[in-house]
């Protein structure tokens, strides 16, 4: 399925059972649950998909589950996560045969490279597969920054057709198109600098803990879409506190904690992460509960 790098791709989790097992019918729902709120693509296997702690096989029995669930209505894009350049390639080969639409790809898991082996990677990724790809920009996480100025370096890359800018800087997305145009679609990472992002000049936005709220999220991007921006702000402040929880060191925790309240999924995360307990499980669950009580209609 061919990829428009538009609107809202929202970054999936992936549910197991309390045994820390695989559990693809949850998955199944959530999804299913997603892409009727009007989402325009699905991100698997990411960050919040807890992508690292999944065995080779376990991420293509996702990516299969969700090419399967999408039936050719959204494209799936599977996320990129791997400590080698090899494990890298093969994978994303692998998912091209399961019917992955195109690839988020993060830097070099746990390596720290410098600019000439990041870029080593990311051409090295492009050229096993055919399928459009995102660069996900994520340096508080990943220590690896690719700055607009490195970017312009990757510009000749066709399959790359969009970065996901996670810095943390809104700025960016204005440098980004000063030295670049519009030869890559910008997408917001970072869930609470949406409204800052948009204003700016994005094409999408990888939406963490609105997975929990899907028909909310679809909501806020349609209102920045069409310019409404008292409504915006009104649904904005809303779910911001929902949304601050997907800038945490914990945010899988968090965000799997909030789609559990919401009633689309379980909290149970894959170790070395562990549930939530005590003090912090309590304040966690009292912003989630508030929020959900004060739920807007839609």
């Amino acid at each position: 399925m061919n990829v428009r790098w538009a609107g809202v791709f929202p970054a999936v989790t992936t549910q197991f059972l309390q045994d820390q097992s695989l559990d693809l019918a949850a998955t199944t729902r959530h999804l299913e649950a997603i892409i009727a709120s009007g989402v325009s693509g699905l991100v698997v296997c990411g960050s919040l998909g807890e992508n690292q702690t999944l065995d080779p096989e376990e991420k293509l029995s996702v990516v299969s589950t969700a090419v399967r669930v999408a039936g050719g209505k959204v494209p799936v894009i599977a996320g990129v996560a791997e400590t080698s350049t090899r494990a890298a390639v093969r994978y994303v080969q692998s998912c091209a045969r399961q019917g992955a639409s195109g690839f988020m790809v993060m830097p070099p898991m746990v390596y720290r490279p410098d600019p000439a082996e990041a870029a080593g990677y990311f051409r090295a990724v492009a050229a096993a597969t055919d399928l459009p790809w995102m660069l996900y920009n994520n340096p508080i996480g990943y220590t690896t920054d690719v700055t607009p100025e490195r970017l312009t370096e990757y510009a000749d890359i066709p399959t790359l057709r969009a970065v996901k800018e996670s810095s943390g800087d809104p700025r960016r997305i204005t440098e980004i198109r000063l030295v670049l145009g519009d030869r890559l679609a910008l997408f917001a990472g970072v869930d609470d600098l949406i409204l800052e992002s948009s204003i700016l000049g994005i094409d999408g936005w990888v939406a963490g803990s609105g997975i929990a709220f899907p028909t909310e999220n679809q909501r806020l991007w349609s209102l920045i879409q069409s310019g409404r921006w008292d409504e915006a702000r009104r649904l904005y402040r809303w779910c911001a506190p929902l949304m601050k929880l997907d800038t945490s060191p914990k945010f899988v925790q968090y965000i799997k904690l909030l789609v559990q309240e919401a009633g689309l999924g379980a909290e149970w995360v894959r170790q070395p992460r562990q549930r939530l307990i005590g003090a912090e499980r309590e304040r966690v669950l009292g912003i989630i509960r508030s929020c959900l009580q004060s739920r807007p209609l839609i």
